[in-house]
């Protein structure tokens, strides 16, 4: 009888671990899985970004309506937002810490979803044609900046030679 109990219980031991080592073998199975996946996700975000990247520039140099861009510039990086938009970020005239821009990207509909500007880029496409009735407006803007920025606002939007 205390053999019988004896072998049941290394009989027993023995089917735990081979049912815990089938176990984490199916879970590093679907880890490896999921990995190649995401993987696969981002060579498609990377990809998109790509075929975008022109239009992207187009749409820049649609809102620069002061052809204040010279150069378009990409960063490397292309990450996928927890919605499944992809986003890109870039900067012109060789400036990323000023005039940086970020474009999203809709996977499923392969355009631009929305676009943002650091406010120094943002502000080289405001059209102070719309503000011809109001020279005030664009007076009380010009007051926020130092001569040389003044200066500089008026070269970048062709205003000053």
């Amino acid at each position: 009888m205390k053999n019988t109990i004896k072998l049941l219980s290394v009989l027993f031991v023995v089917i735990l671990v081979a049912v815990t080592s089938l176990i984490v073998q199916v879970n590093k199975h679907i880890q490896s899985n999921n990995a190649v996946k995401e993987k696969s996700d981002q060579a498609k975000a990377e990809e998109l970004a790509e075929k975008m990247k022109p239009k992207i520039e187009e749409h820049l140099h649609k809102r620069d309506i002061h052809n204040f861009i010279k150069t378009i510039t990409f960063e490397k990086d292309v990450t996928i937002n927890p919605m499944g938009d992809i986003t890109i970020d870039g900067y012109v005239n060789d400036e990323p810490e000023k005039y940086g821009f970020s474009a999203s990207l809709q996977y499923r509909a392969k355009k631009i979803g929305s676009m943002s500007y650091d406010p120094e880029l943002s502000d080289r496409f405001i059209d102070w044609e719309e503000y011809k009735d109001e020279p005030e407006v664009k007076e009380n803007y010009l007051k926020s900046f130092t001569k040389e920025e003044r200066d500089q606002y008026l070269r970048d939007i062709g205003e000053k030679e």
